[in-house]
């Protein structure tokens, strides 16, 4: 069992670093084109969709108190992401960080379960998109895309019956953003870039002109007193009082993973020691002061029953519509920008995914399908096809609340590690080069553990159980083939 425990040494995973030859990465990325990266996907699904849903099952107004939780909680984690990419500059995320700190089978389980946090959280926003795809061609006088075929089986129209079939847009969207990444990282981060201003424009146009049409009736009580709400699949959450704010604040949780994408892209980096602290905090908090000022003006210009009904898709337009009379036409821009915003979110969580099977794949734990590069490219295409096939499972045949809040619980899961590894390397290899430092390391990572650990247990039962199951999963995988495929195991690095 001791080769469950087994460590890749730091040297060895600076060598692969500066590793050469045909399976290489190129550096093109500089510290705002990571910012970009990190506000790409940070922004999106987490503003534009969970929004809603937090406030209509969890809490009501006080959705802005749970984006506040959020922020403190990947704040604490991305401090101590921000030490480990300056150190280890090596695309694969916590899976390369737990590698180095906490041993094999650790670091299979983080990788395994990034899975959720990038491919179910790809398939979560393509679901967002293509309802705000329908709702964009209402705009231009089209015809929607008929429920059954815009819809998962697990779906049903309310007062019709009609029941879900496929989510056709949302696969189609997956296929055209994979083939992008197989075209190339710098093309698609000069894409992002272009999207990310456009979005960032448009959110703060709807808090500026959204601001005088709140209702204070809205936010009162600010919050909810303790009860339940079930929603349409009948699954039961608390709603109001802490446990409300602290389940919210874990379905929102989904939209703060845009900074650990970042980290994925360290093998990417011009200059990773100084540029990867730089893009993984500086995206964090330009966006969560935009996500509490959002959320503060979505909950007062809507009601929870809108969130509940037919403001819970394309909630934003809905809102807009609804209650900011004359302002018709920001709800069409919104509906154009989010879009586009999503395309960049989805852009960011496949590249995270392809690059985090790139390392596994590299040190045997998967199979080398997943880290053979285009001769032309340079790029891991095989494995940017193979995760759309995945992705588009999730995406086409599931609702957005379950994998939403499956991406959350991994994301969360990733960040605890994180956490830990930090404090764990600190200890074992204090000599090891650090452009960044974590203060107060202790007091940083303790913290970082318990607020994460506070969401997990606020998203409930039903979403714990999926991430055993999933991770049980995961460990047939490792010990049918990672294990005795491994490149430590084999002893050839």
């Amino acid at each position: 069992m001791a080769s469950l425990n087994r460590t890749k040494s730091i040297d060895l995973l600076m060598k692969d670093s500066g590793a050469d030859g045909e399976s290489a990465l190129k550096r093109t990325l500089g510290a705002w084109s990571l910012v970009g990266l990190g506000i790409g996907a940070i922004i999106g699904a987490g503003l534009f969709v969970r929004t809603a849903a937090a406030i209509a099952e969890r809490a009501g107004p006080s959705v802005t108190l749970a984006f506040i939780v959020a922020g403190i909680g990947c704040a604490f984690a991305g401090l101590c992401y921000a030490e480990f990419a300056s150190m280890i500059p090596i695309a694969g995320s916590a899976y390369t960080y737990s590698y180095a700190t906490m041993g094999e089978f650790v670091a299979w389980i983080i990788g395994w379960d990034l899975v959720l946090e990038y491919a179910v959280g790809a398939a979560t926003v393509a679901i967002a998109w293509s309802q705000y795809f329908n709702k964009l061609l209402t705009i231009f006088g089209s015809s929607p895309i008929p429920y059954q075929w815009s819809h998962s089986p697990f779906e049903t129209m309310t007062g019709t019956g009609v029941q879900g079939i496929m989510n056709i847009p949302a696969v189609l969207v997956l296929l055209v953003l994979s083939l992008v990444l197989v075209r190339g990282t710098q093309e698609s981060a000069l894409l992002n870039g272009i999207i990310v201003i456009t979005k960032v424009a448009i959110v703060m146009m709807v808090i500026g002109i959204g601001w005088g049409f709140m209702n204070p009736a809205n936010h009162t009580p600010y919050i909810p007193a303790a009860t339940t709400y079930t929603t349409k699949l009948g699954v039961t959450h608390a709603y109001g009082g802490v446990m409300g704010v602290l389940g919210a604040a874990g379905v929102v949780f989904f939209a703060f993973i845009g900074f650990d994408a970042v980290s994925t892209a360290a093998q990417e980096a011009k200059n990773p020691a100084r540029d990867m602290p730089i893009g993984i905090l500086g995206s964090l908090v330009v966006c969560t002061i935009l996500y509490v000022l959002f959320a503060h003006v979505l909950s007062g210009v809507a009601t929870v029953d809108d969130f509940r009904g037919a403001g819970g898709e394309a909630s934003v337009s809905f809102a807009i519509e609804k209650y900011m009379i004359g302002y018709g036409w920001l709800a069409n821009l919104v509906t154009v920008a989010i879009l586009a915003g999503f395309s960049s979110v989805i852009l960011v969580m496949l590249l995270g995914q392809s690059r985090v099977f790139y390392s596994m794949s590299r040190d045997g734990l998967v199979p080398k399908v997943f880290s053979d590069t285009h001769p032309k490219y340079r790029t891991p295409w095989k494995s940017n096809l193979l995760f759309f096939f995945f992705t588009a499972a999730f995406a086409g045949f599931l609702p957005d609340s379950i994998v939403g809040e499956m991406t959350s619980i991994g994301t969360l899961f990733a960040f605890i590690l994180v956490c830990i590894g930090v404090l764990i390397l600190r200890v074992r290899r204090p000599d090891l080069p650090r452009s960044f430092r974590v203060p107060a390391i202790w007091v940083v990572s303790t913290l970082g553990v318990i607020v994460c650990s506070a969401m997990i247990y606020g998203l409930g039962v039903d979403t714990w159980i999926r991430l055993i199951v999933w991770l049980a999963i995961g460990m047939v995988f490792y010990f049918g083939y990672g294990r005795k495929h491994s490149a430590l195991e084999k002893g050839n690095r």
